[in-house]
């Protein structure tokens, strides 16, 4: 079982939640041409998170996977204007706080997708 977390570009979101719903939903449905494992045709926000996150949560595909097999090992899908990641729910709470930190830091939105549906937006 995971534990699913995701990031937005909120230049690209809309700002109301039902209206943001519906986007991430479309968004979710991963169906643009493109390679989900890479950051090509990513936003640059969402980039910067990406390089505050693999460190501690090494990627399980791409060109970034690790070699080693933990349970700090994750699943990220890679979209233009979101990074949805599928975290093990033995690290739960620390991946809720690394997300979290690093989307303040980089500038992004964040989506508790196995929680409660928070939707925080950076100021």
């Amino acid at each position: 079982m995971s534990y699913d977390l995701a990031v937005f570009d909120p230049t690209s979101a809309p700002s109301g939640r039902d209206e943001f719903l519906a986007w991430f939903d479309k968004q979710a449905e991963w169906a643009a041409p493109r390679d989900y494992n890479s950051l090509d045709g990513t936003s640059p926000a969402l980039r910067d998170w990406y390089q505050l996150m693999i460190p501690q949560f090494p990627a399980m595909n791409g060109p970034d996977r690790s070699d080693a097999w933990n349970s700090r090992v994750s699943d990220y899908c890679i979209g233009s204007d979101v990074i949805y990641v599928a975290f093990a729910s033995s690290v739960a709470k620390e991946a809720y706080t690394a997300v979290r930190r690093a989307a303040e830091q980089a500038g992004v939105g964040f989506l508790d997708a196995s929680g409660d549906g928070e939707v925080w937006r950076p100021i």
